[in-house]
């Protein structure tokens, strides 16, 4: 809230993204490259280049040993400026490319075969300049989808490439070309300047879980690439095989750009298309932790480009609180029901609840019930007992724990689903959730800082808490004697000294108490006289 209104007072700072189109060493060193499937090819100006062929390779620099140094992701269609084994010196320039385009190499040698290119239905022609014209591929919806076939001298495929909308073509039907040669080239998405105002919806959309529009898809499995086309459906089914030989579908629609191509080899997790990431899809493969480093990245970018620090652990007490529900899959042997939604907490109670107990699968003679889960203890005393008496003991099994797996829930749903429910109605949908609340009979334990806020209490916070509250003071030894109790029986000693004497009781004593010490005053005993 302070953010946007001093971005609206003051004015945000207009960002926008360096362009980048090369890789300089930071380091000297040997260079290593690594899953680059590299090929030397002309280039425009029909010089020889070393052009990289995957999408997933690495550049590395080594030291005399071997030890690694620095590693850099190397680009599709990047040309590698030194090869394998080269020394290189800091500032060297590993690798460049084209920040304006993507391009689209062959892969394997033979010649070229339209498919599905037609012009005025899938493409168009512009002007190349020179007095050259260039078949661009335009955005449409049909059955036809416009690709390239690699056959050799026989007409068998080879291999295949499909282009997305706005693809330039390089090459003529029938051509025959080589290994590394770029067939077609597409613009890369240009990075327009924003400012806070646009990014304040983008931490809106991260905190409440939105799933983004035409989202990436991510590989859900490890294993290699294989792209086989669908065209009934218009869309590609990206196979992923495992090194257990798993199989894994994608269907992805076929004028998306593809980020892999047959026979990569992708980690899951790992983007098969371009597209923005759905976190749900990140929760679902990768895990939670992942899931965390994306969130806490993606919201810290939108104020780190205004200059505004925000300490983490902001950040990540609401991620917590979005990550705090599991949906139970298999109960085990707990009393949860499958696809019931539970708190965190509550769900490892449950299984640490039955972890601690065994299930009797033989009563034997010791008088149990068979299917009974009790403790271990008192099955250890049962079967002590009729070890004992000469008789057959009972045997018990491990109970099984309930398995589920995490929601991401969005900050507004997160709320009202909370175990409290003057927590939720407190918040938005208040006829819903007390209506809920009194169907189910619900009862609220006032746990939370909400809830207790709103009827008055202390809140459950420092001393607040209620380990503090119901504190209770055992005295585990006599306590010390006081100053005081001191001085008390210090004066009942001089009353009992002065009346040895023969002072009467009945005639007043003089206290006086000054600086806080008691002062005795003395009192002339009556001495008896003789009438003699």
């Amino acid at each position: 809230t302070q953010l946007t209104m001093r971005t609206f007072h003051t004015g945000g700072v207009a960002t926008t993204k360096l362009v980048e189109t090369d890789i300089r060493a930071a380091m000297g060193g040997t260079v290593d490259l690594r899953d680059c499937n590299e090929v030397t090819v002309k280039n425009e100006d029909g010089h020889d280049v070393i052009v990289a062929l995957k999408r997933n390779g690495e550049c590395l620099v080594l030291d005399d040993r071997g030890r690694e140094l620095e590693k850099y992701k190397v680009p599709y269609g990047a040309e590698i400026s030194v090869p394998t084994g080269a020394k290189v010196k800091k500032g060297d320039q590993l690798v460049r490319w084209d920040p304006h385009r993507t391009p689209i190499l062959a892969e394997k040698d033979g010649f070229v075969k339209f498919v599905d290119i037609e012009l005025n239905e899938t493409v168009r022609e512009e002007d190349a300049g020179g007095g050259k014209k260039a078949l661009v591929v335009i955005e449409h919806k049909g059955e036809k989808h416009p690709a390239f076939n690699v056959v050799d001298k026989d007409g068998h495929i080879l291999d295949f490439h499909y282009l997305p909308a706005k693809a330039r073509i390089e090459v003529a039907d029938g051509q025959e070309i080589k290994a590394g040669q770029m067939l077609a080239r597409q613009p890369r998405g240009s990075a327009g300047s924003h400012d806070i105002t646009g990014g304040l919806p983008r931490v809106t959309e991260i905190f409440e879980a939105r799933k983004p529009k035409d989202p990436a898809q991510m590989a859900e499995i490890s294993g290699s690439v294989e792209i086989h086309s669908d065209k009934r459906k218009g869309k590609m089914t990206i196979r992923v095989i495992s090194e257990g030989g798993i199989e894994k579908d994608h269907h992805v629609p076929q004028d998306r750009q593809l980020l892999v191509h047959s026979g990569d080899v992708v980690t899951a997790g790992e983007q098969l298309i371009d597209g923005p990431l759905d976190p749900h899809d990140i929760l679902k493969i990768k895990g939670e932790e992942a899931l965390y480093d994306y969130m806490l990245g993606e919201v810290q970018n939108v104020y780190r480009a205004q200059g505004v620090t925000i300490n983490d652990k902001h950040i990540e007490a609401i991620m917590a609180q979005m990550l705090r529900k599991v949906k139970v899959e298999t109960a085990g042997d707990t009393d949860l029901l499958p696809q019931e939604i539970v708190d965190k907490f509550m769900f490892r109670a449950k299984n640490s609840e039955v972890g601690d107990k065994a299930i009797i699968s033989d009563a034997g003679e010791t008088g149990m019930h068979v299917g009974a889960m009790v403790t271990k203890a008192e099955i250890r005393e049962a079967n002590a007992k009729a070890e004992a008496e000469g008789k057959s003991a009972a045997k018990a099994k491990r109970p099984r724990p309930a398995t589920g797996r995490t929601l991401l829930l969005g900050i507004t749903k997160a709320s009202l689903q909370s175990e409290s429910f003057l927590s939720g109605a407190s918040f938005q949908e208040t006829t819903k959730v007390l209506t809920e609340a009194s169907l189910r009979g619900a009862t609220d334990q006032l746990i939370g800082l909400k809830e207790n806020v709103l009827l008055g209490h202390l809140i459950p916070a420092g001393t607040g808490f209620r380990v503090y509250q119901n504190l209770e003071v055992a005295h585990l030894a006599e306590p010390p004697v006081t100053e005081l109790e001191d001085e008390g029986s210090m004066l009942a000693d001089a009353v009992e000294a002065a009346e040895a004497l023969g002072a009467d009781r009945d005639e007043p004593t003089t206290l006086s108490i000054q600086m806080g010490e008691i002062l005795i005053g003395e009192s002339k005993p009556t001495v008896p006289t003789d009438s003699n």
